[in-house]
């Protein structure tokens, strides 16, 4: 129960961060998650910090429900890096390390596998450069060998639409 009231606090210390923050350097946004090895369900929930208009840090938690084989949940930092731009559109690749809490684990003969981990993923996404920005993006999960897939949307928080087609934002020029 330590672990969850560690995680708690985490994430009101983050909220409380991200209100002082500066307006447009910042994004929150949630996503719907398949994993395909495992053919799992889940949803996701993440913040994502601009330091500048290619670099995010992403703070998020995922959580695949009880009626999946795998009921689990994931809590980790992403750092994405914006490799090209195509008019409004930003292909990106994402690093993600995670501590994995596997809710209905059972033991298995190999070892390698605990209800406690921690992951390391790496994938890429496309986003628009909009205030509301959906994506798309695909990972693999390095230590379970397994492939899933994020759709989902994110607010930039205090943007404000210009008349200049591409500056939506002033983060993103």
């Amino acid at each position: 129960m330590k672990i969850h009231k560690r995680h708690f606090t985490l994430c009101v210390i983050l909220i409380l961060y991200i209100q002082n923050m500066s307006a447009q350097n910042i994004g929150i946004g949630a996503d719907a998650v398949y994993n395909f090895q495992t053919t799992s369900f889940g949803n996701g929930l993440r913040v994502s910090i601009f330091p500048n208009n290619r670099l995010s840090f992403i703070p998020q938690a995922s959580y695949f429900y009880s009626f999946n084989k795998v009921h689990e949940y994931y809590i980790g930092l992403g750092v994405s890096y914006t490799v090209f731009r195509i008019k409004r559109l930003d292909f990106y690749a994402v690093g993600h390390g995670a501590y994995n809490d596997w809710i209905n684990y059972k033991q298995t003969a190999d070892n390698a596998y605990q209800r406690s981990n921690w992951n390391l993923e790496g994938g890429g996404g496309i986003t628009m450069r909009t205030c509301l920005r959906p994506y798309i993006e695909s990972r693999y999960n390095i230590k379970f060998q397994e492939a899933h897939i994020r759709i989902g949307v994110l607010y930039v928080l205090g943007c404000k639409k210009k008349k200049d087609k591409y500056a939506d934002c002033p983060v993103i020029k």
